[in-house]
């Protein structure tokens, strides 16, 4: 390549786009980089445990529809995120590498308002101290 070229490369999608200028033509021309292909983001599904837990909660009285099932599992994935995200945050800002019981406690009372978080740890404590039990 040309000396005072310039080299531009961007991650679009799934190809790598690559920017050359050529000092004598100066035109701008573009090639795409073949990548090997990613695999996709797993995507966490609880579909399974929310129609559980609706029949354990309700004696199998009501039931729920695909798409309402799709809308739960896609609200526990984003909050779960929201309160993995700052919890990685806390952990950061307290200069730890891990996350511990209190940066989740904390994310939870950050992420979550008044009496649900209050609830939200009552819960978890609960699920935390039959799992180590066990």
């Amino acid at each position: 390549m040309a000396p005072g070229a310039l080299i531009f490369k961007h991650a679009l999608s799934k190809n790598k786009l690559k920017y050359e200028e050529n000092p004598s033509k100066g035109k701008l021309k573009m090639q795409r980089e073949k990548q090997r292909k990613k695999s996709k983001k797993s995507y966490e599904t609880y579909k399974p445990y929310i129609s559980k837990l609706l029949k354990n909660v309700h004696s199998g009285r009501i039931g729920i529809s695909n798409k309402a099932t799709e809308i739960m599992n896609s609200f526990i994935n984003d909050m779960s995120e929201k309160i993995f995200l700052e919890a990685s945050k806390l952990a950061r800002i307290s200069k730890k590498s891990t996350i511990s019981r209190r940066e989740i406690e904390y994310a939870v009372k950050l992420v979550l308002p008044g009496k649900l978080a209050k609830h939200a740890l009552d819960r978890g404590t609960k699920a935390t101290e039959i799992f180590t039990s066990i």
